[in-house]
């Protein structure tokens, strides 16, 4: 009988195909272990090279199989040409990482000619999400002829109505599903909107954005206008991929992988100032973005000042740099604080929920609408199940909601939405959002979990841990770890590497500030004390999981995680990060 873990879990490696491991090892001079991952993940003979060597001359799609993508390009093109005197394009992003480093994209692009573009990102109190119409008629009165929206604009039918009956030409720049109707725009590019045939449906709404820039520079070409290198801009689309959590494949897999390399060189000075202010000493990945670059863009919008992100990765001031860089760093502080009161009610509120329910859905007043995705995100990751958090004022709620994968949340709150439960809402398979009236919340709740029932269903039927391989403690140093980093770029549909490393022995541990537990563990068939390794548990304090690591010292025991090198004044260690714990 297998043995349930410290989570509640039953751990599978994943199932390979030997003789096609060891072939796929031969034809391409890898490893045997790594040919049995990318084995394991689904990555066929004829697609390991482009999997792990990622490029765009490769996988970069053809801009103009997008629908409308032809007719946006001619017209920002042409405006271009005409070399407008006075701002005569805007552009309308979304507060969050996507859309400001989209935003900046837009504003490094329009540079280059010498155009310097109005730019409007709403704010997430005041404004909610999306475009409004007295934001959209207001840049018509700057003199906005063009109003690019990214990352937003799919499903915002009234605003965009009102800004065309103005005069204006808007562009939807945008990833989200879209609905039946396609809102009276001039074009909206994106390859979610419903009758679109693109296989690229991945994209973030910064790749979605730098094929718009792709496009507009074939026609500026064509009609023999120099054009900027667009790779130069690829750290923006990386950074704005990965905190967008949208699947690292196809062509989304040579953004990052090269972006990364870009952001390496230093080249955006904003990006650069969070970097040093965070102290990162080493070339920046996919977590540095994610989880230390991603969130101080981020604080600006969630409990400060929304265009905070996007003057900071636009800029080519040093010192303006700094300051904004500063100020972000109080705002992240704050949103930490706020973060962490919220995160502790919603907590309480969904272990009172029915364990049964598909979907967890909690709502309070005085909630902060800044930090309610992230808190959905945190109850997710505890519960495995998909997280609404709503904050209510006034009898409305704002919601904020995150999935799992298997679970289309995306589409269950759009035909929430089409059922009349909610005021509006929208998203993609993995995060939405949306606006409820108070009292519908418990008719929205039954809906929901009704819509979701089958999928929930298949993936409760058996909690399982996936393992990519088994190791011993002695097995895990440094050279082993850089082999497995060939596989990354991590994120979305490319898991860090899970390993389970069995017969080891806690032999000290203590908790980590006031969330997290970290340990030092050996082999425990092993003599010696040259076989240490430091293990982490990131916000386990009081769960089954950080009980068991303080609580078992002396016992024999399999940790399931992923290995980190740890670079610390020129030397290098593994690090461990713990994902589940077990008895042997």
């Amino acid at each position: 009988m297998s043995i349930i873990s410290a989570c509640g879990y039953k751990w599978q490696e994943r199932n390979y195909n030997l003789q096609d491991s060891i072939a796929i090892a031969r034809q391409n001079n890898l490893s045997e272990i790594i040919a049995r991952i990318l084995t394991a993940r689904g990555i066929h003979s004829n697609a390991i090279q482009s999997f792990l060597n990622p490029t765009l001359r490769d996988l970069m799609p053809n801009p103009f199989e997008l629908f409308d993508m032809q007719k946006a390009a001619r017209l920002l093109a042409d405006e271009i040409i005409s070399q407008p005197q006075t701002p005569t394009i805007a552009i309308f992003g979304d507060y969050d990482v996507d859309g400001a480093t989209s935003s900046a994209l837009l504003v490094r692009y329009l540079r280059f000619f010498a155009i310097e573009p109005l730019v409007h990102i709403p704010d997430r109190i005041k404004e909610g999400y999306g475009p409004n119409a007295p934001s959209l008629l207001s840049l018509k009165e700057k003199g906005a002829k063009i109003v690019i929206t990214v990352d937003c604009g799919t499903l915002a039918f009234e605003p965009i109505a009102a800004a065309s009956a103005a005069g204006l030409q808007v562009i939807v720049i945008d990833h989200h599903k879209g609905d039946a109707v396609l809102p009276d725009a001039f074009a909206v590019v994106n390859p979610n909107r419903f009758d679109e045939t693109s296989e690229h449906t991945m994209l973030a709404a910064c790749g979605v954005t730098f094929l718009f820039m792709a496009a507009v520079n074939k026609l500026l070409k064509d009609a023999g206008v120099k054009t900027p290198d667009l790779l130069q801009f690829l750290d923006l689309v990386a950074l704005g991929t990965i905190c967008d959590v949208v699947p690292l494949e196809k062509a989304n897999r040579a953004f990052v992988r090269q972006g990364l390399k870009i952001m390496a060189s230093r080249a955006n000075i904003g990006i650069t100032t969070i970097i040093d202010k965070a102290k990162i000493n080493e070339k920046p990945n996919s977590y540095h973005a994610g989880f230390i670059i991603g969130p101080r863009i981020n604080a600006g919008g969630r409990v400060g000042k929304s265009d905070l992100g996007i003057r900071l990765l636009a800029t080519e001031d040093q010192a303006e740099a700094q300051a904004i860089a500063e100020e972000l760093e109080q705002f992240n502080a704050e949103r930490k604080a706020i973060e962490f009161s919220v995160q502790e009610e919603a907590m309480q509120d969904a272990d009172a929920l029915p364990k049964s329910d598909g979907i967890i859905i909690v709502a309070r007043q005085g909630w902060h609408q800044g930090v309610i995705g992230v808190v959905a995100g945190r109850l997710k990751e505890h519960f495995h199940k998909p997280v609404a958090v709503i904050a209510l004022k006034d009898g409305v709620g704002k919601a904020s909601a995150r999935s799992i994968t298997g679970v289309d949340l995306g589409a269950a709150v759009i035909a929430a939405n089409h059922s009349g439960l909610l005021l509006d809402g929208g998203g993609h398979a993995m995060a939405a959002g949306f606006s409820i009236e108070e009292n519908k919340i418990p008719l929205l709740r039954e809906f929901i979990n009704h819509r979701i029932a089958n999928q929930v269903a298949e993936i409760n039927q058996e909690r399982i841990l996936y393992i990519d391989a088994n190791i011993s403690l002695t097995g895990l140093n440094v050279e082993f770890v850089r082999l497995l980093e060939q596989i990354g770029p991590f994120g979305a549909g490319n898991p860090q590497i899970r390993l389970a490393l069995g017969n080891i022995r806690i032999v000290k541990s203590d908790i980590m500030g006031s969330e997290h537990v970290r340990a030092i563990a050996v082999d425990a068939g092993a003599s010696g004390s040259n076989n240490n390794l430091k293990l982490v548990a990131f916000r386990s304090v009081g769960t089954p999981l950080g009980n068991m690591l303080l609580n078992s010292h002396g016992k024999i025991l399999c940790v399931a995680g992923h290995a980190k090198i740890n670079s610390w004044q020129g030397r290098e260690s593994v690090d461990f990060f713990v994902d589940d714990v077990k008895f042997s």
